[in-house]
């Protein structure tokens, strides 16, 4: 086998219909585009989302709400979700470093310790943000609690 003997299967390609090339090809005189209008002229362009004239739908709907851009989303995780990895892999310390190699968060996210459920061991626990019953509970545990 060699490269200038390759060929596509049988069947496996066509030739592309050529528009604009006479009346004999079926696809000549308006070439598939209509009679008249912008969109049979050549350059045309519409603009994103309009609609022909009509009220496009992004101005149609009403608009509430408010997204402010300076925003900062934590990821939540949970008493009961610490006690399951201290229990599972014989952590003392939950930083960053282990909630990532475990995939509880990636590397980007920022990580708020709400209190959900139960903490019975001892943490050193690591994170951006903590609730008031997360720290209650991590301290009433015999852990600390670290803002990064």
């Amino acid at each position: 086998m060699k490269l200038h003997t390759l060929t596509p299967a049988e069947g496996s390609t066509k030739n592309r219909k050529r528009i604009g090339r006479g009346t004999g090809s079926g696809r000549g005189g308006t070439s598939t585009r209509g009679h008249k209008g912008a969109k049979s002229r050549s350059g045309y362009k519409s603009k994103l989302g309009f609609e022909g004239g009509q009220m496009p739908l992004q101005r149609r709907v009403p608009k509430f709400g408010f997204k402010s851009l300076n925003r900062v989303e934590f990821k939540p995780v949970n008493l009961d979700t610490l006690q399951g990895l201290a229990e599972q892999y014989n952590l003392e310390v939950v930083n960053m470093e282990a909630m990532v190699s475990h995939g509880i968060a990636s590397k980007n996210d920022k990580i708020k310790i709400l209190g959900g459920g139960e903490l019975k061991s001892k943490l050193d626990v690591s994170a951006h943000k903590f609730s008031a019953t997360a720290v209650a509970a991590i301290e009433n545990a015999g852990g600390t609690v670290n803002t990064i």
